[in-house]
């Protein structure tokens, strides 16, 4: 439909009329009343009437409270709204958010509202361009820990990490700007060491240096980083906003990826009857704001996200959305080699493995850590068993990462 934008949501109540709730809100989110207007305004207001596509209401086989639900579907016309996402969020999530249990599960947007949207500079085959890597998942492997060390310490543990095989590391969502690892400083101690680590394994890697601080300076900083040497950016979006994200993204003297941190998503996801879903938030917005990497919780490990939701992200970050690029899936949290098969038969080949602990953690040391996951997805991809390959000859690190941690296929 042209000229709309879709919006989809879940409202659960026991007793509602979902047909009445669902009018309701398109009326409400757009022109504010409908019924009372004189029919000569109706004429001329009725290209800003919000309607209702469909109304499939769920009715529990028990009597139990709180299981009877709807899928509404309502069309927003563009010309309510500005193309931009706040403008976007508020008209079809803003006071509705507030209005009991309802959650925002989908929208779709219109060609029109999508053109003002650029969406990843780099996306997923960009981000394997600058790397020269187009035949396997990435690897990327994270600072831990930041708080408290300078920048001899951090230059090391980089260092480390890339000696490993990494083709991107990032700093931890809580390194800000501080005294003792301040942005430039920090960018020019990795990158040296980044060359150092090229000079012996060969490989390009990418640094996603953490960008802090007032909105009001970002770009300013993200220009620092980049001439101080930065080919990357790390960015906490929901913290700022989608817009900012959006100004980042499609500023042309920022020409580095962007990794879009989940940092309080869990605020607006995890809810059945509250919020955003996930594949809107951490997919669709975050690749239509123009995220070219983008974190979220996986299935495996600490910070669990349930499998469906993982694979919702992901087919949002992949799949056609307006010839906009494809953002890389970088499902993080928890993941060891062991967990690499499961990874690659759930994801696909087109995706980041972003392991902390599973490379720090390594009983033989931060780049065997490394090595022991470029190890398993060799294998993998291979269609060797995890266990033959950790007997192979140079393995080692490979088979005492499974000796710590086991393997989950």
């Amino acid at each position: 439909m042209n000229g709309v934008c879709i919006a989809n949501y879940r409202a659960y109540d026991d007793k509602a009329d979902f047909n009445k709730k669902a009018l309701s809100i398109a009326v409400g989110l757009t022109v504010g009343s409908w019924t009372e207007l004189p029919e000569a305004q109706k004429a001329e207001m009725e290209k800003h009437l919000g309607k209702v596509l469909s109304v499939n209401t769920h009715e529990p086989a028990s009597v139990a409270p709180g299981e009877r639900y709807a899928d509404i579907k309502i069309a927003y016309p563009d010309i309510n709204f500005s193309r931009d996402l706040p403008a976007l969020l508020v008209t079809v999530f803003g006071k509705l958010s507030m209005d009991g249990k309802i959650k925002l599960m989908d929208l779709d947007v219109s060609e029109d509202f999508a053109s003002a949207f650029p969406g990843p500079k780099f996306g997923l085959n960009g981000v394997r361009e600058l790397l020269g890597v187009h035949d396997r998942p990435l690897l990327m492997s994270i600072f831990k820990s930041v708080v408290g060390y300078d920048l001899a310490n951090l230059q090391d543990q980089f260092y480390k990490q890339a000696l490993g095989g990494v083709d991107l590391i990032k700093d931890d969502e809580i390194l800000f700007e501080n005294p003792l690892t301040p942005l430039e400083k920090r960018v020019e101690a990795c990158m040296e060491a980044a060359r150092r680590a090229e000079a012996e394994t060969g490989q390009k890697l990418l640094y996603a240096v953490n960008l802090t601080g007032p909105t009001s300076q970002l770009a300013a900083n993200a220009r620092k980083a980049i001439d101080a040497g930065a080919n990357a950016l790390l960015f906490n979006v929901l913290a700022y906003g989608f817009d900012v994200l959006h100004e980042l993204s499609s500023d042309k003297s920022i020409h580095v990826p962007i990794a879009a941190h989940p940092a309080m998503a869990g605020a607006m996801y995890p809810s059945p009857h509250y919020g955003i879903s996930a594949s809107l938030l951490l997919g669709k917005l975050m690749r239509l704001a123009g995220a070219d990497l983008v974190l979220f919780p996986s299935p495996y490990g600490s910070v669990v996200m349930p499998k469906e939701e993982n694979l919702a992200v992901k087919d949002a970050l992949l799949a056609p959305m307006h010839g906009l690029r494809s953002s890389f899936p970088v499902p993080s949290a928890g993941i060891h080699p062991g967990l690499v098969p499961l990874i690659l038969k759930d994801f696909g080949t087109d995706v980041v493995v972003n392991a902390g602990g599973g490379i720090h953690g390594h009983p033989m040391g931060t780049a065997a850590g490394g090595q022991a996951f470029r190890q398993a997805i060799a294998a993998t991809l291979a269609g060797v068993p995890l266990r033959d390959a950790a007997e192979q000859a140079g393995n080692e690190p490979l088979q005492a990462a499974i000796q710590a941690w086991g393997i989950k296929e």
